[in-house]
């Protein structure tokens, strides 16, 4: 899942959803017509693993069997060969794509542009993050001003040569003369902590390792930080292993030790589960503790005043309790001394603002500072320039960003957007300028500057991102709402070519997640700007619930008991384009990642009439033992857990391993003839969501329908190699996946190649 770091701020959640949801949409272009018509599928013969019935579990009297339990154990020689076995038959499927070369060198022209990050000031430099186009890896930059010349400060292509080595989390020192900074290699979750001065960029002699899922907390005095790390265990951490991440701890570090001599000074041996987050005020006096036990937006709150520790951090650290429950969020904004401004969900679904006194902690006397807006979500708040609160909101899945008044809470201003969402931010309390980064389904994206002194502003471009070969003003996006089953209005986008014709019979993407309160926001991906010119595509976001969209309430009404609503938004999402003209189902595509694969698994078994195929990316597909691999136990807060009697009712009736339709005993009265095409994708190194997922899944599919007589559907999945979730996938592959997926729906859909 997404949201399994223990303080993760908005952004954070809305950046690893952007991974998951934006790395899958790319696709090609040119300029003539080619009438290539692939001959109807013929049968497969697919591989069949050993199924060992003997292999089941009592769930409260129901029996479940699980014959491909072998395939858990991602080091068996067995379950390697069946890999090899899959990889054999969906390579060569995609291979024989005609245009499949044609759709790769579109896709990395398109890709091949000039991205950007927002400056963050940090000391007296500047720090950014730029890709040239197709470098695997972003770099990041340093500049003495915004108008010097930059140089190269940490380039993370130079630390393998594939690519697989990524940047996962960093952080300076209040004075920005230390950089910490997270190395993930072939996209595992685990990383390795390194050091640098700055802005020299000369290497510290400190390594920390054993760190998932960690904070970086760095004291003021920049002598060193908190961190989180997991105990030792007989796994690899490699991102290949399946043990189960519990007992994480917080420590601290001192620059220039090893890691053997680091404090431990948080744990919770009675709630192994529990994930301990650590941030210091921006006063630089305060260590808040923000323990999480799942991906709920909750969390408990304590915090130390580290003044009072006369004889410094030497063990573990005696906290004062602030909220003792998992009853809402509290996410630090800043303070003013003992007064605490945070974003909570505390009787707030749409999240506000309230201020707390450290020392009058009690929930009496809790202010309300920018109360909860009754149509718009509060997404993220921060602190600039003093007394200035930047405070974004999603209103109708779209980003609005304005100006508060810290004291007083009265709104000063708004600035000026288009409809898209803003996906940085940077800004310093004790700064006086912001940038921040806007992006649409149109917009490749767009750097705004801004100086926060005065009482005026006028935002200003920094820079503007611009493709290559693309040209926005020959497409269109719609957001429309359609009704679901139970009646409920749901919010859609909907983007293509201005000039297409909508026939009914568009070749059409529709995406969905709608899990852990991640709203799916507009974004751009070059690679639909393929779909739209070289296929005449239609792509289709719906934000069904699930999601943080609307808040929490559009949150639970999508989770637990009520998941079963994610699956009914999303085939009235498919039901409503189909009904419109934009295309029919037989040309309708379903593709989502992660928790969105397993929307496209459940989804493709309850209605596989109304889809052509579906594509999952590094999908949940065992819902009744995802919780006893790696953090998969966070997601108990989502789904629920098969240990509960009346959770297990729940997850039995939608996990997609134990309700695949038999085509084989259905009958000419039943709705549609054989399975609907499948292209599974997942990584030998993602460590979140284990690959054993899709591994079961595709077996037991292809055990249930691949000799079905009318299957000529091809059921068949990808498993690459040197990859993880997602974060961190380098530039090359990512093409490479793309042009796999364009060319599956090529060969399913029987689609035309325009140049």
């Amino acid at each position: 899942m997404e949201n399994t770091a223990a303080v993760t701020t908005t952004s954070v959640v809305v950046c690893l959803a952007s991974l998951i949801a934006g790395f899958l949409l790319t696709k090609c272009y040119f300029h003539l017509t080619e009438d290539i018509h692939i001959p109807a599928m013929s049968k497969f013969d697919y591989p069949t693993p050993r199924r060992d019935q003997s292999v089941s579990d009592d769930y409260f009297g129901t029996e479940v069997k699980d014959p491909y339990r072998w395939m858990e154990d991602p080091d068996a020689e067995e379950t390697k060969a069946f890999v090899e076995a899959q990889n054999a038959i969906s390579k060569p499927f995609i291979n024989a794509c005609p245009v499949k070369e044609k759709i790769q060198e579109r896709i990395t022209q398109l890709w091949d542009y000039p991205k950007y990050g927002c400056p963050k000031k940090h000391g007296d430099h500047y720090y950014y993050f730029h890709n040239s186009g197709l470098q695997n890896q972003s770099v990041m930059y340093v500049q003495d001003s915004l108008d010097s010349e930059p140089r190269v400060f940490l380039d993370p292509n130079k630390l393998s040569e594939d690519g697989t080595t990524s940047l996962r989390g960093s952080s300076f020192t209040e004075n920005g003369a230390t950089f910490a900074y997270g190395l993930s290699e072939k996209g595992s979750d685990w990383i390795t902590i390194k050091f640098k001065s700055a802005p020299s960029g000369d290497d510290l002699p400190d390594v920390l390792e054993r760190i998932k899922f960690s904070s970086m907390a760095w004291m003021h005095d920049h002598t060193g930080f908190f961190y989180n790390r997991y105990p030792e265990h007989d796994g690899k951490s490699d991102g290949t292993d399946t043990t189960t991440n519990i007992h994480q701890k917080l420590y601290f570090h001192q620059l220039g030790t090893d890691q053997s001599e680091d404090v431990l000074v948080w744990e919770c041996p009675d709630h192994p589960k529990w994930m301990g987050g650590a941030e210091i005020s921006d006063c630089g006096r305060y260590l808040l503790l923000t323990p999480r036990e799942g991906c709920d937006p909750v969390n408990r709150l304590f915090f130390v005043d580290l003044e009072s520790l006369k004889d410094g951090i030497n063990g573990i650290l005696q906290y004062v309790t602030i909220v003792d429950n998992f009853d809402a969020e509290y996410e630090y904004v800043t303070n003013e001394g003992s007064i605490f401004t945070f974003k909570t969900n505390l009787n707030a679904p749409r999240y506000k603002l309230i201020n707390i006194d450290f020392n009058k902690p009690q929930q009496e006397n809790w202010v309300t500072l920018v109360d909860e807006d009754p149509k718009a979500v509060l997404d993220w708040a921060t602190c600039v320039n003093g007394d200035r609160l930047l405070v974004s909101f999603l209103r109708d899945v779209k980003s609005e960003l304005y100006v508060y008044d810290l004291y007083s809470g009265e709104q000063r201003y708004k600035f000026p957007l288009g409809v898209g969402s803003i996906v940085s931010f940077s800004g310093k309390k004790k700064g006086t300028e912001i940038f921040y980064q806007f992006i649409s389904f149109l917009t490749p994206g767009i750097i705004y500057q801004c100086d926060m002194t005065g009482s005026e502003y006028s935002p200003k471009i920094f820079k503007q991102i611009k493709v290559k070969d693309f040209d926005a003003s020959q497409y269109e996006t719609k957001q429309l709402f359609f009704k679901s089953k139970d009646g409920t209005q749901i919010p859609m986008f909907i983007v293509h070519k201005k000039d297409i014709k909508l026939d009914g019979n568009n070749p059409t993407l529709l995406y969905g997640y709608g899990g852990f309160s991640i709203p799916m926001t507009p974004g751009f991906s070059p690679s639909r700007i393929v779909f739209f010119q070289n296929f005449n595509g239609v792509y289709a976001i719906a934000n069904i619930r699930g999601g943080g969209e609307y808040g929490e309430t559009w949150h639970k009404d999508g989770s637990l008991g009520n998941k079963q609503n994610c699956f009914d938004d999303f085939q009235a999402a498919a039901e409503f384009l189909i009904h419109n003209k934009y295309t029919n189902s037989k040309r309708i595509v379903i593709n989502g990642g992660s928790n969105g694969g397993l929307l496209v698994g459940a989804s493709l078994n309850q209605r596989p009439d109304l889809f052509a195929a579906g594509i999952a990316q590094v999908g949940v597909f065992d819902s009744l033992r995802f919780h006893k691999f790696t953090i998969g136990h966070a997601w108990i807060t989502d789904y629920g857990s098969s240990d509960d009697p009346e959770q297990f009712k729940w997850l039995i009736k939608y996990s997609p391993l134990h309700n695949i339709p038999d085509f084989k005993a259905k009958s000419e009265n039943t709705i549609g003839t054989q399975y609907p095409a499948i292209l599974l994708l997942t990584g030998d190194h993602d460590d979140r969501v284990s690959p054993l997922h899709s591994l079961k899944f595709i077996a037991q599919l292809q055990h249930v329908n691949g000799k079905a007589e009318n299957q000529t559907n091809p059921l068949i999945i990808r498993v690459d190699t040197k990859s993880g979730h997602g974060a961190g996938k380098p530039t090359a592959k990512i093409i490479e996946e793309i042009s796999e997926i364009y060319s599956f729906m090529y060969r399913v859909l029987e689609l035309e190649w325009s140049n």
